[in-house]
Formats: C-alpha cells, structure tokens, sequence
C-alpha cells in the first residue's frame, strides 16, 4: 500500500535528521526516546507489510469475500500506523517537520485523507469485531 511506502519514507527522514540534530547537548540519535520511536516505526512497518501480504494472498487463493477481516483490518490499522510515524517523524524534525523544506507535512495531509477515504475506522472496527463475534 502507498501509506506503507509513505511510513517508510518518513522513518528515512526521522533517522537522517536525528543523527545530526542536537538537543540538550547531544543529538536526537543518542536520545532513548527517539531510539524507540525509531524502533516501534521499524516494527509497525513490518507488522502492515505482513499483513498486507497475507490479505493479498487470502485474495488470491480463497477469494474477497473470504480475506473481508482481513481487508477490513488494513483499512484501519495502516493510516493509523503511517500517521502515527509521519507524526514522530515531524517531531523529530522541529518546525522544519511542518515546512516545505521537507516532504513530511504533505505525507500527513495523504495519510489522514486517505484515512477518510475508504471510510471511518468505526466501521471497519464494527465489521471485524461482527466477524470475531461469529466464531
């Protein structure tokens, strides 16, 4: 999906920026918290990238209807996952995060659309916990 292309373009930045940004006298790269934002940004990416592959798989061999779970539960989690790194990427960047000087606030403005594009998370958290509810 793109915003996982989007997530991991912004952890690029996140890490570029952080290895030269000093803050309290050393840079944000030696600081713990931004190490486990990095850290969790790494996992989450990961963990959207499986579950990407496995929805597509399920499509493949047993059909839409059959991968809907799964297909509901992209729909929710991944922009979540991509704002949530586009945000700390931001943060780690200061106020150039919010400026053209870098790509990362149009990134946001993709991401979020794209998280009302195909539909509010309500829904697709309702249709995922009917379908847990029918086992």
């Amino acid at each position: 999906m793109r915003l996982i292309g989007l997530a991991e373009r912004a952890l690029e930045l996140m890490c570029e920026r952080v290895k030269t940004r000093i803050a309290f006298g050393k840079t944000l790269a030696e600081q713990g918290v931004i190490r486990n934002w990095i850290a969790e940004a790494r996992l989450e990416i990961e963990q959207a990238r499986l579950l990407v592959l496995k929805t597509a798989w399920m499509m493949d061999e047993i059909g839409n209807k059959a991968a809907r779970n799964e297909i509901a539960m992209i729909k929710a989690i991944i922009p979540k996952m991509a704002l949530k790194i586009i945000d700390r990427a931001i943060q780690a960047h200061g106020g150039a995060g919010v400026s053209q000087d870098f790509p990362l606030a149009n990134f946001w403005i993709v991401a979020r659309t794209l998280r009302l594009a195909d539909g509010p998370d309500e829904v697709h958290l309702e249709s995922i916990a009917k379908n847990e509810l029918k086992k």
